[in-house]
């Protein structure tokens, strides 16, 4: 191979879940140093300290910086394209593990037999690598069936036997083993036959993690038994299988890449439950999945698959740095992170503060439907609490609940009752205070996040909630000079909403008596809440100086119109906090919202139309009275002109009555008389001689 330049290595559909991740982790991986069996000196020295060792491109459909990786991404090239891209490369990766859909196994069929037809015009060696799937391994027996837990090692890939949906894939498989070996075959061929994927944010686990993460049921199902042994490994492990085939070119043409883990569907559904969701699973059957949408038959059929793996190559030869050697359920609490991190799912926790009548409530609400996170009412919470307690010791949900939780139930009920009563019909402050902080750590508080309303109110009461009881006494955090709290469950985000007395005295005037005596807004209440609020914010220590301490500082908003949206305090605090960090719509949702945006469109289409009419027909309507109206004032001013010259000729005419027209008639009849054969100077000659006469 050229020594002048990094290995180029092409890998297919980028826009995948498990192509995406293998070529991320190979375009910033850096070679630490060359082994004997693969790069010289003189190719490591070619390479800037720090450079990555593979520049990667690949085919994608989908654009944007997601894929600022890829040196060079091709979107759907002609295959006379794709052969000459990879042509240029020096390790060719066909993934088809995820679904090995006809259309993948045809491409990668037709890649591989392109590239042999080109082998000898090769200028250099190439690899040619097919990652493959344990299903085509889902039909092997083990030597002794009859064995409990028997393995069936990497040596016996030969008498693999495929899932029959998997035919195509063990038949692409046992095409790249074809091709030939030794030192002299410029075209090298590989097979990994790799577990199920996980971790980067999951993808065929995905459900399970969804319906955990979202409380969507109260015990996530699971399809089937669940009996059933899973080979299984890390995305990034599997990333990492690639990258020493890539430098180590092992002698074995044929490679097992699954962690070390043998657990069963059942396992690992549990533990995803029980660390992001109700800590309880249903079993449900295979038909129920399809039903609810939950995975398409191919998946099921992936996670029906039941077989005990042994590898030795990766363990032996590779010089793996493993993710999750030991597989899920061992390393369940980074796989979850990562879960959380690739996917954006963090909880967004805010706490809202303010005097009585400012609108903490409503804006709660708003952030929480637009957030889709949980609103904190105390009061509320409380009760929720003393609700679930009598469940549990009513026996609601007995055959999950274990007598000792029951007992604990009724010594926790009875403690509120008995402190209730003691302290004249309200809940002491410690009780409270764990109570909040029991729902704070929930499973949804610690997913999507939180609204806190209106408490705590002092300073101690949020000391008392907040700060980490086992590092008080030791003071200040010396890192961040702060004092040590619970970070899962404190607000990140302090919004202080302030008004004058006045604005707030004329709001609460301004409602209905309905609304007075459920918010306890009556004039004597109100001014005595509003004097306690003043009070507690001039106080020597105030609640938002704890959190100044802990540096997280209050942002002030003015509340200052009688906004009933509140468009304006809503606005302040999205820029602030940002987008929603959750899932969005279900396509269900989407296809509703959908629906709902084009029928809202139709109808401002519509309304728009109506106007449009309304705006011609009343421009017509106009227009037409106006040319009526023109009409009336040309017929007034013909009439008014026609009156004027009759006015004006008057006089003319008894001009002409008494002067000419008795000549005129008297020439006339003489000239009917006489009848002379040239009337006209007949009449003139009359004329002239009669004038004369006279």
């Amino acid at each position: 191979m050229d020594k002048s330049r990094v290995k180029r290595v092409f890998i297919n559909d980028v826009d995948g879940y498990s192509s995406r991740h293998i070529a991320k982790f190979l375009s910033t991986y850096v070679a630490e140093e060359a082994s004997d069996d693969s790069e010289t000196e003189e190719e490591v020295s070619s390479r800037a300290p720090g450079e990555p060792a593979f520049h990667v491109v690949g085919t994608c459909t989908c654009t944007g910086d997601e894929f600022a990786f890829l040196r060079e991404r091709y979107e759907s090239p002609t295959k006379e394209e794709l052969l000459q891209h990879l042509l240029e490369c020096d390790v060719v990766v066909y993934n088809v593990s995820e679904s090995g859909t006809q259309h993948q196994v045809e491409e990668a069929t037709w890649a591989l037999t392109a590239l042999q037809t080109e082998m000898e015009t090769f200028k250099s060696r190439k690899w040619f690598i097919l990652i493959s799937t344990v299903m085509t391994w889902a039909m092997t027996k083990p030597h002794n069936p009859d064995e409990k837990d028997a393995l069936i090692t990497e040596e016996e890939y030969r008498r693999r036997r495929p899932h029959p949906s998997f035919r195509n894939v063990h038949n692409l498989e046992k095409l790249v083993l074809k091709l030939p070996r030794g030192k002299k075959s410029k075209l090298v061929g590989y097979v990994v036959a790799a577990g199920l994927q996980y971790g980067r944010g999951e993808n065929l686990f995905h459900y399970f993690f969804k319906v955990s993460w979202l409380m969507t049921f109260p015990k996530v199902p699971i399809f089937g038994q669940g009996a059933n042994f899973i080979p299984t490994i890390h995305v990034y492990d599997l990333a990492g299988v690639i990258q020493n085939i890539i430098e180590l070119k092992p002698k074995s043409k044929y490679i097992l890449a699954v962690d070390d883990s043998k657990n069963a569907l059942e396992d690992i559904v549990k533990v995803i439950s029980s660390e992001l969701g109700p800590e309880k699973i249903h079993k449900l059957s295979k038909q129920n999945a399809i039903a609810m949408k939950a995975f398409k038959p191919g998946e099921l059929e992936c996670l029906s698959i039941n077989l005990l793996l042994d590898t030795n190559i990766i363990k032996d030869s590779f010089n793996l740095n493993w993710t999750c050697e030991a597989g899920m359920i061992e390393n369940i609490g980074s796989i979850v992170e990562e879960y959380k991190q690739t996917r954006q799912l963090l909880p967004i926790r805010i706490f809202l503060v303010g005097p009585p009548a400012v609108g903490k409530t409503i804006v709660a609400e708003k952030l929480c439907r637009h957030y889709q996170i949980h609103h904190i009412k105390i009061k509320e919470i409380i009760e929720e609490k003393i609700a679930q307690l009598k469940q549990v010791v009513d026996g609601a949900d007995a055959e999950d609940i274990s007598a000792d939780s029951v007992a604990t139930a009724q010594q926790q009920l009875e403690n509120i009752n008995k402190s209730t009563e003691m302290n004249e019909g309200h809940l002491p402050d410690h009780l409270v205070f764990d109570i909040l902080q029991e729902k704070l750590s929930s499973k949804p508080c610690n997913n999507q996040g939180f609204v806190l309303d209106g408490f705590p109110k002092t300073f101690e009461q949020a000391k008392m909630i907040f700060s980490e009881e086992n590092m008080e006494s030791q003071g200040l955090d010396l890192e961040s000079k702060s004092p040590a709290y619970k970070k899962n469950i404190t607000p990140e985000y302090i919004f202080a909403l302030n008004a004058s007395d006045e604005f707030l005295t004329k709001r609460v005037q301004g409602l209905s008596e309905s609304v007075v005596e459920k918010m306890r807004y009556t004039q004597d209440e109100f001014e005595l809440r509003l004097r306690r609020y003043r009070e507690r914010s001039n106080a020597e220590e105030t609640l938002l100086d704890y959190f100044d301490q802990l540096e997280i500082h209050a942002e002030h908003i003015e509340v200052n119109t009688d906004d009933p949206e509140y468009k304006d305090v809503m606005k302040k605090i999205m820029e602030l906090v940002g987008v929603p960090k959750n899932y969005g719509l279900s396509p269900e949702e989407q296809e509703q919202q959908n629906r709902k945006k084009e029928e809202e469109r139709r109808q401002m289409l519509a309304a728009e139309a109506a106007e449009r009419k309304r705006r011609n027909e009343a421009a017509l309507a106009e227009m037409a009275a106006q040319y009526e109206k023109w009409q009336k004032n040309l017929s007034e001013v013909e009439r008014q002109e026609k009156e004027l010259l009759e006015a004006q000729s008057l006089p003319l005419r008894s001009y002409l009555m008494k002067y000419v027209m008795p000549l005129l008639t008297e020439a006339m009849l003489e000239c009917c008389r006489i009848k002379p054969d040239d009337p006209v100077d007949f009449l003139a000659e009359h004329l002239l001689r009669n004038t004369q006469e006279e």
